[in-house]
């Protein structure tokens, strides 16, 4: 019978891109279970661990505080979702923030795509000179048609031109 794979922390540290401070603090929280150890008193990981380490970085890259993490890695992988409905509703419900919060990231970056592109159409031939530095420090902006909603960031002063008064 082949043995189970082992990682040191320090591999597991490199395998998931977590630190190895944060490896122990998730013990030390019991959000990962207590590693074994060899009999020197090293941790020693297995690949489920990992796994579960990669979980919880993926779910706190989308905002999840840790303590609501807590029920997902109480499932195990393999267990069929319709066995737990609140916790795939609680999925669901994080999803749709997310995808709210991407929706209102991408007005921003179209705003400010636009705006960089009324700038370089503003400028008077004094600024010919920095034109060239300007576009190699920003890079070229890419031209995007802006949404009706989009546009709603602006007044109509601003669309036509005209300098918009802040509120």
């Amino acid at each position: 019978m082949k043995a189970e794979q082992t990682f040191t922390i320090k591999q597991t540290a490199d395998k998931t891109g977590i630190s190895e401070d944060t490896i122990r603090y998730y013990e030390k929280i019991a959000l990962l279970p207590r590693a074994d150890r060899k009999d020197n008193g090293h941790r020693v990981y297995r690949q489920e661990d990992i796994n579960t380490i990669r979980l919880i970085s993926c779910l706190k890259k989308t905002g999840m505080p840790l303590e609501e993490m807590r029920p997902f890695l109480a499932v195990s992988a393999d267990a069929d979702p319709a066995e737990y409905p609140e916790l795939v509703e609680q999925l669901r419900s994080h999803r749709e923030n997310i995808v709210s919060q991407i929706a209102s990231l991408q007005q921003v970056v179209d705003f400010i795509d636009m705006k960089l592109e009324e700038g370089r159409y503003r400028r008077d031939c004094s600024d010919e000179s920095q034109d060239g530095v300007s576009e190699k420090i920003m890079g070229e902006p890419k031209s995007k048609p802006v949404s009706p909603v989009e546009m709603s960031y602006f007044s109509v002063s601003a669309k036509s031109g005209k300098s918009a008064s802040v509120r």
